[in-house]
């Protein structure tokens, strides 16, 4: 990269594996650095004690974060997590190909909310937010449901509704009321706002 707003000498700590976010980053011109965070995200959820959707996603970005910062002091470090939610109830990442059938069944003809949730920390200082997208998927059949999986294959164990948007799950929906990047999972407008206010960018 040879021209980046990016003030500090130290590249940003994106807290995660995920590569869709690491390249949402670097296409803004942020050098990244990806050190996953180190947590049990069920564990963590657990012990949030029935938390809200979107303060849930909020809960967990947090986590990730303060764990990764913890092990880079100084070091600016940017935690996301999503929440998938569906008449009150969350979805988690399928664990097989049965599951993930599960899940676009239950979404099939409704519309479902993706909490993006983003956690900011450096040093002492944090911040964070939540962004909604709406999704509303089309009514699909079992063997429409079938068709799908197996084009997909194992990507549909990837994230937490069963469907990457930027791939073959676009063909699922009728209708999606959000930021792309919110979708995506790194609201990457309010995020980069705030690492302006933060004085992190030249512009």
């Amino acid at each position: 990269m040879t021209a980046s707003p990016w003030r500090p000498a130290e590249p940003l700590i994106l807290a995660s594996g995920s590569r869709t976010r690491r390249d949402l980053l670097a296409s803004a011109g942020l050098p990244v650095e990806a050190v996953p965070a180190e947590i049990d995200e069920r564990a963590v959820e657990a012990e949030a004690g029935g938390l809200p959707p979107a303060a849930l996603a909020l809960h967990l970005a947090r986590a990730k974060a303060r764990d990764v910062a913890a092990r880079h002091p100084g070091r600016v470090v940017v935690g996301a997590d999503q929440v998938l939610e569906c008449n009150g109830a969350v979805l988690h990442k399928p664990a097989d190909r049965a599951a993930a059938a599960g899940h676009l069944a239950r979404l099939q003809g409704r519309t479902h909310a993706l909490h993006s949730a983003v956690a900011l920390v450096r040093g002492d200082d944090e911040d964070g937010f939540v962004e909604t997208a709406r999704l509303t998927m089309r009514p699909l059949d079992a063997g429409q449901i079938e068709a799908y999986l197996g084009l997909a294959g194992a990507a549909v164990t990837t994230s937490v509704g069963a469907y990457q948007l930027e791939a073959l799950g676009i063909h699922l929906f009728a209708r999606i009321e959000g930021d792309h990047s919110t979708i995506l999972g790194l609201p990457l407008l309010p995020l980069l706002a705030r690492l302006r206010a933060m004085g992190l960018l030249t512009f």
